[in-house]
């Protein structure tokens, strides 16, 4: 059965901490940016998130929302995904996401998501 609680890691190191799910299949926890993210400066992270009930989908969609701990910049990832269970039982989570920057102003809004 696909549950989030747990530890998870990226292909590039990055790891995601999830807590117990509650009964309305919200999560939270922190993330845990991996050497390649290449930024020195950030710091363990807090994230929000919930997950499809898996009594209704066995392999549920989630999402979550990261709000990274920066010593200059204020970025908010969102990520979106599914996690699939193969024949043999193990979980993998594949999921998309979206990074987004503070502009300073309006005429500067399409460069601040990645």
């Amino acid at each position: 059965q696909c549950l989030l609680s747990g530890s998870w890691q990226s292909d590039t190191s990055c790891r995601m901490v999830v807590s117990t799910l509650d009964k309305d299949n919200r999560f939270s926890g922190f993330y845990l940016p991996g050497p390649a993210a290449g930024y020195s400066e950030l710091l363990t992270s807090p994230l929000e998130g919930s997950q499809q009930d898996t009594e209704l989908v066995p392999q549920p969609t989630f999402s979550f929302t990261v709000n990274w701990r920066l010593q200059e910049n204020a970025w908010t990832s969102v990520f979106l995904g599914q996690c699939y269970v193969d024949p043999k039982g193990e979980e993998t989570l594949h999921a998309l996401w979206l990074l987004r920057e503070a502009a300073d102003s309006p005429a500067e809004d399409w460069k601040g998501t990645r």
